[in-house]
């Protein structure tokens, strides 16, 4: 039961378990970024248990619904992903679940196998098993409608397409977070209504917080650790986590007993622990499980010498330039340092930006290369040398 909020229903899943037979636990994922974070670890956490006492993990790769984009908690529409778009992430996707689940003993689809070949006369009569009173009793939905928003007919296909993924895999057992409940429950209903046994359901939960400790993880907020970011960037990033959040990373992210996690926490409520150590425990573990040990240790010195020794970076990038002089907006862009030059003159008038450790808010500036090289810095973390070729 760690990492799990809710169980529709206990008694039903412990009868199965009890059974004996390997059970089919289903979970779908939709391929709409590249890249995984700390977040989508909670549900792999629980599937790499199941699939470790012998059950069949089947993973749906939705790529027909990650065309669509799952309404749960949006307040508007979200964009249509391409074909092409939904591919390639998709083979990342794939490349990065191998981290946590053993990928030769999964089962992979992707929902297109049977939504690609469906009539129209079928999605028609698949539709009929579901009513509009009863989709729009999802929250988001609702309120949209209540605010005026709009909503639109493909959305509103959403939790239909993800409940005929388990009729495809005859899905035992559905795992998800608790903001799938709408979707996951629409897959129980249709295999009733279709004289189907109805999967039990394992929602996970807490939702794990983002680095701002408010939100939910998520890319777009920004606030995420991705399982494939750098060690430095992924330590730096635990270390950034709200003291009070970090309790639910090392019971939702790590495989610690839950005794040492309350032995920790309970240590560090008595003043006899620094939480910042307690912390940068949970850096090392989050970074050796996804790089190596020796990764986390470098990343831990790195870390100390930049944070509590106020060094620099021993391996700063340099960028070199033929030219006399350069914009610090165009040194922070051709660096990689800024996504654009919005964002550069943004971080500059924001006073993140030192160029030579001292800070620098005229978004005008120039920097003149010496063979030597001048450093700047954006935020705590990112440096680069421009040096004169």
């Amino acid at each position: 039961m760690r990492r799990v909020a809710e169980v529709i229903t206990e008694d039903s899943l412990r009868q199965k378990l009890e059974f004996g037979r390997p059970l089919r636990i289903k979970f779908g994922a939709d391929p709409t970024a590249p890249d995984l974070h700390l977040g989508h670890v909670v549900p792999l956490k629980k599937l790499r248990e199941f699939q470790e006492l012998g059950h069949t993990i089947v993973l749906i790769i939705g790529d027909y619904t990650a065309m669509i984009g799952d309404p749960s908690g949006k307040s508007k529409t979200r964009p249509m992903l391409s074909e092409e778009e939904v591919r390639q992430n998709a083979e990342t996707y794939l490349a990065q679940v191998g981290k946590i689940l053993d990928r030769e003993q999964l089962e992979v689809h992707c929902n297109s196998e049977w939504f690609a070949g469906m009539s129209f006369a079928e999605v028609v009569q698949l539709a009929a098993r579901f009513t509009v009173a009863r989709i729009i009793e999802r929250d988001d939905f609702s309120n949209r409608l209540k605010e005026g928003n709009d909503v639109h007919m493909h959305e509103l296909l959403y939790p239909m397409m993800q409940a005929y993924d388990s009729i495809m895999v005859d899905a035992d057992v559905e795992i998800g977070g608790t903001d799938q409940r709408f979707n996951i429950l629409a897959g129980r209903e249709l295999q009733r209504k279709l004289g189907k046994p109805e999967q039990d359901v394992m929602f996970l939960g807490p939702i794990l917080v983002g680095t701002d400790g408010k939100q939910k993880m998520s890319k777009s907020l920004g606030n995420y650790i991705g399982i494939t970011d750098e060690p430095a960037d992924m330590f730096g990033k635990v270390m950034s986590i709200p003291d009070e959040a970090m309790w639910d990373y090392w019971t939702l992210v790590t495989d610690e007993s839950e005794t040492e996690i309350k032995k920790m926490r309970t240590t560090c409520q008595q003043s006899k622990m620094n939480p910042r150590d307690a912390k940068a425990k949970l850096a090392r573990v989050i970074v050796t499980e996804f790089h190596s040990d020796q990764a986390a240790s470098e990343a831990e010195q790195a870390f100390d010498r930049l944070f509590r020794q106020g060094q620099q970076p021993e391996d700063i990038q340099s960028f070199e330039t033929a030219e006399e002089q350069l914009s610090l907006i165009d040194v922070l862009v051709n660096a990689g340092l800024a996504t654009s030059k919005t964002d550069a003159r943004r971080v500059i008038e924001q006073g993140g930006v030192k160029v030579d450790d001292q800070i620098v808010t005229d978004i005008a500036t120039l920097i003149t290369p010496t063979s030597e090289g001048i450093i700047i810095q954006k935020g705590k973390r990112h440096f680069t040398k421009v040096t004169k070729k």
